[in-house]
């Protein structure tokens, strides 16, 4: 844990936010260092929660109620149980919001009105606020009341079109993407809108609403296929793990199972093609270029196919590691946890809990972000239904008399 002042220190967010968008997003503020308070519903919390197998172990080692889902997205953030459909409720998270720098929150387009905690109720209160909704499809065109989820987003925008094996061959057709993408990727352009808000607000005084939405995003991040379709015409398709614009770039078998080889550019394959006792396919008329590669790929390939077979994983990484040609092992996420690289860079992080329900630790993967002045700082594992809820409203000046009203009248 470091020692240094964070990024974020004395910046406060108030996190309405559930399951996967909206907590990545308050996960990276509260890693930078802002003091994120999670609201859940009383009993019964953040839907994740419950989202198992597989749970969290307890200190001998036996399932627990809590699911692993929730702990991926939630560390160093406080958990206050308010229930917002009472008036008390309300007031207690309109003050917490008059008191806060950002809030962030996913729900539908226009389900918090009614609660007074919509963005402009809320900004009239506190002009400096900085607002940020997540959506599945944002707060104007036809779908905007559609509920919208991952997995929908990645049908839609056509990830799901260009992820998997082509028709045709064995395991072809249509896959989602092994995580929720356009999710994680929502969450960390939230937070980089939301860092770019509070730079203008340093400089004019005044927050601002960020409108987010998985639609965008998931449209977004089609990257390099998107502009291939808008500037031809054409809609890419499928092609398994082989690159579009690149060959070889993709998985090849070998004596003992498989790598991956991804060649960018003509020296790169030069030096692979020297190193593997093959140095006359770099000058060869169909190989000298990428785009010649490309063209000739269902050549080159089964060509590379027997060869890549004669080694096994590790002899071929041996032998490119230091040719400056990208090579490497196909793992599984517990391989890449052994990795050295991995090890060496501390990307698994345990933090201690004392939350009295039996769980003592939990371990997640560590901030990404290495800043040498401000780095993320790991303070709180992730956290119990309600663990923080007398602690947060005690700052908020609701003495004990007070709390024990709440918590009998089932508003916390």
């Amino acid at each position: 844990m470091s020692t240094k002042p964070a990024a974020l220190d004395g910046i406060k967010v108030l996190d309405l936010s559930r399951v996967l968008a909206g907590p990545w997003c308050t996960q990276i503020l509260a890693d930078l260092g802002a003091d994120v308070v999670k609201i859940e519903r009383p009993g019964v919390g953040d839907d994740t929660r419950t989202w198992g197998p597989p749970f969290v172990k307890d200190a001998n080692g036996h399932d627990t109620d809590q699911a692993s889902y929730f702990t991926s997205c939630n560390r160093n953030k406080r958990s206050v149980t308010i229930d917002m459909a009472t008036p008390e409720g309300q007031a207690l998270l309109q003050q917490m919001a008059a008191q806060a720098d950002i809030v962030v929150e996913n729900f539908k387009t226009g389900g918090l009105k009614q609660y007074g905690l919509d963005q402009e109720s809320l900004r009239a209160a506190n002009p400096r606020l900085i607002y940020c909704s997540v959506t599945g499809f944002g707060h104007d065109g036809p779908y905007a009341e559609r509920a919208g989820y991952d997995l929908m987003i990645q049908a839609m925008t056509g990830m799901m079109s260009i992820t998997g094996r082509p028709d045709g061959e064995p395991g072809g057709g249509p896959l989602r993407v092994g995580v929720a993408l356009t999710d994680l990727f929502t969450g960390v352009y939230a937070s980089t809108a939301i860092l770019a808000a509070l730079q203008v607000r340093d400089r004019t005084g005044e927050g601002q609403h960020i409108d987010m939405a998985l639609l965008d995003v998931g449209m977004a991040i089609l990257a390099n296929q998107a502009s291939a379709f808008l500037n031809t015409g054409k809609a890419p398709g499928r092609q398994g793990n082989t690159h579009p614009s690149l060959a070889p770039y993709q998985d090849f078998p070998t004596q003992d199972g498989s790598m991956l080889l991804a060649i960018g550019n003509n020296g790169q394959f030069a030096r692979f093609c020297e190193a593997a006792g093959h140095a006359g396919w770099a000058a060869d008329e169909r190989f000298a270029t990428n785009t010649l590669r490309v063209k000739h790929r269902g050549v080159l390939i089964p060509m590379l196919e027997d060869l890549t077979r004669t080694r096994t994983t590790a002899d071929w990484v041996a032998l490119l590691e230091d040719k400056a040609v990208p090579c490497g092992p196909i793992n599984d996420i517990a391989q890449a946890f052994d990795d050295a690289q991995v090890k060496s860079r501390g990307l698994a992080v345990t933090l201690p809990r004392d939350a009295g329900d039996g769980i003592a630790s939990i371990t997640g993967v560590a901030s990404p972000l290495r800043l040498t002045a401000t780095p993320p700082v790991l303070r709180r594992a992730p956290p119990a239904l309600g663990q923080h809820t007398q602690e947060v409203l005690a700052e908020m000046g609701v003495d004990a008399t007070r709390f024990e009203a709440l918590r009998a009248a089932g508003v916390v």
